[in-house]
């Protein structure tokens, strides 16, 4: 027999948890909310969420279907394998980089996720002109859809910053294969 009692608390416990779900959300794996767009408060304007499907993986040479944002973004484009800092970063794009719309990156660091927080913008260096997007977790890397200028700047790349413990940064680039 089912008691009415716990299937009323497990209802609850369901719509607590509802928030952290969503797009936005926090847990203790999250890194942070902001995620490379803004939002007004409770607005939440776009079409996805940040949870990663079961049985998916972005992994470099993914087909686009395996996004772990639940939606195609095209072709994943290995970006190339670099070492600074006393980091291991790999990176990633979906599809094509256009200019005045916004490029899907994914980043691992040390083979994962490892850092406190990692930032990702298309341009120079300086980011004169880029806006930075601050990363979140999925599944076990750095994901985040990046603004890309209008126009791209002369040898526009993608920059990733790592921020490690204690606040040490370490910054890399990538050609973004175009």
């Amino acid at each position: 027999m089912i008691r009415p009692l716990a299937i009323a608390s497990a209802s609850l416990y369901a719509l607590a948890m509802l928030p952290l779900a969503s797009c936005g959300g926090s847990s203790s794996n999250a890194p942070a909310a902001d995620h490379g767009h803004d939002h007004a408060d409770g607005d939440h304007d776009h079409d996805h969420d940040h949870a990663a499907p079961a049985a998916a993986s972005a992994s470099p040479g993914a087909s686009p279907a395996a996004s772990d944002d639940g939606h195609a973004h095209g072709p994943v484009i290995e970006l190339g394998e670099l070492e600074s800092g006393g980091f291991k970063i790999k990176a990633s794009r979906d599809g094509d980089v256009k200019s005045g719309s916004d490029a899907p990156i994914d980043v691992w660091v040390n083979g994962g996720k490892a850092g406190t927080a990692v930032r990702f913008w298309i341009g120079t260096e300086d980011a004169k002109g880029s806006v930075k997007a601050k990363a979140e977790v999925e599944v076990d890397h750095w994901h985040s859809h990046v603004e890309v200028p209008d126009p791209m700047p002369a040898g526009t790349k993608l920059w990733v910053e790592i921020e490690g413990d204690g606040g040490a940064k370490t910054v890399v680039s990538f050609d973004l294969k175009l």
